[in-house]
C-alpha cells in the first residue's frame, strides 16, 4: 500500500487550516502545577445550544477544548453522544462540524453531543511513549476516566452514553467500548478497519501515525506485538456483547458524493477519488471480518454496507443520520 497509501489518507485532509501535528506543551514543561483530577476550567457559550468546554487534562497535562451541541429540551437530565473526529482530531477542516449536517440534525434530538477537539493521528488511545512529534497522548484515560464525571456534571447528563467515530476514529470508538465495557451502552463505526493486529490492519496504522509525523511503535510498542492484539476489535469481538453497535461502510466504487466532495475549479480530482476509493475497499474487507467475529461470539450488531461510494464525509452523513435510531434508543434519546 506504501505511497498510494500515504496519498490516500493525506486526501482525507481536507484543504483548509494546516494541522497542527504538535499540541499545545503539557503544564509540567511550562512550570505550572496544575490539578490532580480533570476539572473544565472554562465555558464558552458560542450560542444556547453550542457551548465549548475546556477541561484540564491531568494525564496529558493540557487543556482540551470539547465541543459541545446542548439537547433542544434540557428540563430533564439527558444522555451523551461522543462523536470523534476522524484522523485530523477536529484541527483541520474534516471535521463533522464543517462536512455535515450534524447541528441542524441534532437541532430536535435531545442528546448532549460531545467531540473533543485535538488527537489528530493518535487512534485516540494510551500512547506507551511520549512523542517528539504527536506530543503525549492518553485519550483512553481522558475519554473513559477523566471527562465523563466533569461532562455529566456540567451538562447535567443522564449517565447514558454511545460513542462513535469515523475513519481513524472508527477504529479507536469500537475499541474504547471494549476497554470501558460500562461507560458506553452503543458504539458506531463509519468506515473503520477495526483490525489493529493484522497485516491490512497495522499497516493502516503505520500511514495514519507517520502522515503526522509520529513514530508508531511510541504508541503501541513493536507492531503486532501484545498491544496490537490488545487493541484489535475483531480480535476481542466478544467484549462488545450487551451494547447496540452500528457499522457502516461502501464498496469503493464511485458513487453520489464524490464529484461533491472532490471538485475543484469545476475540474473533478479523479486520483483523489480512486485512491479513496482504494481506502473504503480496505475498508470494506476489514469490516467483513468483523461481521463474522461479531457473528461467531454472538454479538448482535445493526450493519449498512452500501453497494457503492468512497471515504468520503457525504456517506458518513448519510450512515450517521441512518445509525441514530440505533444510538438514540440506547442510551434513552
Amino acid at each position: 500500500m506504501g505511497t498510494i497509501g500515504a496519498l490516500a489518507v493525506s486526501s482525507l485532509v481536507l484543504s483548509g487550516a494546516a494541522v497542527a501535528h504538535a499540541e499545545d506543551l503539557p503544564a509540567a514543561a511550562t512550570g505550572e502545577t496544575r490539578s490532580q483530577s480533570a476539572t473544565v476550567e472554562r465555558i464558552e457559550k458560542h450560542t444556547d445550544r453550542d457551548w465549548s468546554l475546556f477541561v484540564y487534562s491531568p494525564s496529558m497535562e493540557r487543556t482540551i477544548e470539547l465541543q459541545v451541541l446542548r439537547p433542544a429540551d434540557t428540563s430533564a437530565p439527558r444522555p451523551v453522544f461522543y462523536l470523534l473526529n476522524g484522523a485530523g482530531g477536529g484541527l483541520d477542516r474534516a471535521t463533522w462540524r464543517e462536512q455535515t449536517d450534524i447541528v441542524e440534525f441534532f437541532g430536535d434530538k435531545n442528546v448532549n453531543v460531545v467531540t473533543p477537539v485535538g488527537g489528530a493521528f493518535s487512534y485516540y488511545t494510551d500512547w506507551l511513549e511520549d512523542d517528539p512529534v504527536l506530543g503525549r497522548n492518553k485519550w483512553t484515560t481522558f475519554l473513559t476516566e477523566e471527562i465523563p464525571s466533569v461532562v455529566d456534571e456540567t451538562l447535567g447528563a443522564s449517565g447514558r452514553n454511545a460513542i462513535a467515530g469515523v475513519s481513524m476514529s472508527a477504529t479507536s470508538a469500537l475499541a474504547l467500548a471494549q476497554q470501558a465495557p460500562d461507560l458506553y451502552q452503543a458504539v458506531g463505526s463509519y468506515s473503520g478497519c477495526a483490525e489493529t493486529a493484522s497485516d491490512i490492519g497495522s499497516r493502516y496504522a503505520e500511514i495514519v501515525v507517520a502522515f503526522g509525523g509520529g513514530e508508531v511503535e511510541n504508541m503501541w510498542g513493536p507492531v503486532a506485538g501484545e498491544h496490537w492484539t490488545e487493541q484489535d476489535v475483531v480480535l476481542n469481538a466478544e467484549k462488545l456483547r450487551g451494547k447496540a453497535v452500528y457499522v457502516s461502510t461502501s464498496s469503493g466504487v464511485p458513487g453520489p458524493y464524490e464529484l461533491k466532495a472532490w471538485e475543484q475549479d469545476g475540474v473533478a480530482v479523479l486520483p483523489d477519488v480512486a485512491l479513496l476509493g482504494l481506502i473504503e475497499a480496505g475498508v470494506n474487507d476489514c469490516t467483513t471480518r468483523l461481521r463474522g467475529a461479531l457473528d461467531a461470539a454472538g454479538v448482535e450488531a445493526t450493519y449498512s454496507v452500501r453497494p457503492d461510494g468512497t471515504h468520503t464525509w457525504g456517506y458518513w452523513q448519510e450512515a450517521l443520520h441512518e445509525s441514530w435510531p440505533v444510538f438514540g434508543e440506547a442510551i434513552g434519546a
